[in-house]
């Protein structure tokens, strides 16, 4: 029966990719009048679910070296060392979904399929949201009529206003009956209405939460928000994989064992989790990143490379067959974990005590979702120095336990820069780029593709100028 799935699930995004050939139709001269010229509902559903999943994961990889999640083995990596890199690919494919759902909204207006409208919307959120959160000013009020090819760039403040408002009517629209559900063309939730509604919550309350460092931050709208949002980890927004398609941070796995390399571990996870840093041994880690030859766990020094051990297995690195890296396994989008440590910073000022116990929560949640034993949740949980008691616990805690969660998800970097990188242990990776002035970046640089074909109205920034909530 799982191969079968798996068998439709392949065939329905084929068809998808297929269709989406047809969404480029504007730029066509000579029309076929007997070909579709429009992707179908399900088509885009199914291409936009597992796209965004795919989007995720591709931010990830470029952002899990700025929180020192991964290190490259080789000296003065352009990651490690925070180079202004051009992320043309990562950008165009931000765009490409964005595009895929804006389509997705206009025909489920048009046939009042409220569902995918809604679907649609939030996922376009999501998106949208990414794309801010790592460039700033982006397109968007022009990019999806094609009056023009060089579309002038948006407020990055008035595009966080358009993901809240597209997440409101998202809930609406998902909240109402239809008369066009959604089915297994949904990657995510395989038509669940009612899980759409908590994701399109939990989203509000993630950006919202964002805007900590700014006079517009309401932790009471926040906490509102997430009253609405996910129940527990039952209701995580995430993409399984399949064998047609595996699970990219398996692939990154499967790549480095046959030497292309990738997925190096940095010196300061591996200090998290070891005792090194806080205390007491984190028992996600072997869940997490594979041990050396020699069983033990030797990262990798931030932008130093592997340094005097170039052979196979002399340091750790992400291996096949772990929860990040199962080949059919799941890339997470949003999970109730961060929903709880999202509750703990939101409360912390208003009810310590719910924000300590949500706290505890979060960690519960995330180890459970990895696969830790019980009895090592519970040895884990009672050390003093992760229940410390609610008198002695700070927002640092939080921001703390939370790093080592979400590991490998873009949204750490989005935390790093709100902490002000302030981890315990966190350090200037070697050869940082010089023209970060001994700072660390705070955003992406445009890609060369902009630059080229729409460089009057790309913004003058550098990467150590801020997105509006880090002002």
């Amino acid at each position: 029966m799982k191969i079968l799935k798996n068998i439709f699930k392949y065939c329905l995004t084929l068809s998808a990719f297929a269709a989406l050939v047809s969404c480029d139709d504007y730029l066509d001269i000579n029309e076929n009048p007997n070909n579709p010229t429009e992707a179908p509902l399900a088509g885009l559903m199914t291409n936009s679910t597992y796209e965004t999943a795919q989007n995720v994961f591709r931010l990830g990889s470029v952002t899990s070296s700025y929180v020192q999640y991964l290190a490259s083995p080789n000296p003065s990596g352009s990651s490690d060392t925070m180079e202004a890199t051009s992320f043309d690919n990562t950008w165009a494919s931000l765009y490409s979904v964005m595009t895929d759902l804006n389509d997705m909204i206009n025909a489920a207006k048009e046939s009042g399929a409220n569902h995918y409208e809604g679907a649609g919307q939030i996922l376009l959120a999501l998106n949208l949201a990414m794309t801010v959160d790592s460039f700033g000013d982006v397109p968007f009020s022009e990019s999806f009529n094609f009056a023009t090819l060089t579309p002038s760039y948006d407020d990055d403040a008035e595009l966080y206003n358009k993901v809240l408002s597209l997440l409101n009517e998202g809930v609406s629209n998902m909240s109402q009956e239809t008369t066009l559900p959604l089915g297994d063309d949904d990657f995510i939730y395989s038509g669940d209405p009612a899980k759409w509604v908590k994701f399109g919550n939990m989203l509000r309350a993630r950006y919202l939460n964002h805007l900590s460092g700014t006079n517009a931050y309401d932790a009471t709208a926040v906490l509102a928000a997430l009253d609405s949002g996910f129940e527990s980890s039952a209701d995580d927004a995430q993409v399984e994989y399949f064998e047609q398609a595996l699970n990219p941070w398996a692939n990154v796995a499967i790549r480095n064992a046959n030497l292309f390399l990738g997925g190096w571990i940095s010196e300061q996870f591996i200090a998290a989790f070891d005792g090194t840093i806080h205390g007491v041994e984190d028992p996600r880690m072997p869940l997490l990143i594979g041990a050396t030859s020699q069983g033990e766990y030797i990262g990798v020094k931030s932008g130093a490379g592997r340094g005097d051990a170039p052979e196979s297995g002399a340091r750790s690195t992400l291996i096949e067959g772990q929860f990040y890296t199962e080949r059919e396994g799941p890339v997470l989008i949003a999970t109730y974990f961060e929903q709880k440590f999202i509750e703990a910073e939101a409360a912390f000022t208003i009810d310590k005590s719910r924000s300590y116990q949500a706290y505890l929560d979060g960690i519960e949640a995330h180890m459970r979702k990895v696969g830790v034993p019980e009895a090592e949740i519970q040895a884990y949980l009672n050390n003093p120095e992760v229940s410390m008691g609610e008198a002695a616990f700070t927002i640092d805690d939080i921001f703390e336990e939370k790093w080592k969660a979400m590991f490998l998800h873009p949204e750490a970097w989005v935390d790093a820069r709100r902490f002000n990188y302030q981890y315990e242990g966190f350090e200037l990776p070697d050869n940082l780029n010089p023209d970060l002035n001994g700072q660390l970046i705070r955003r992406l640089a445009y890609p060369d593709s902009e630059r080229s074909r729409n460089g009057s109205n790309v913004p003058d920034v550098t990467l150590l100028d801020r997105i509006f909530w880090n002002e």
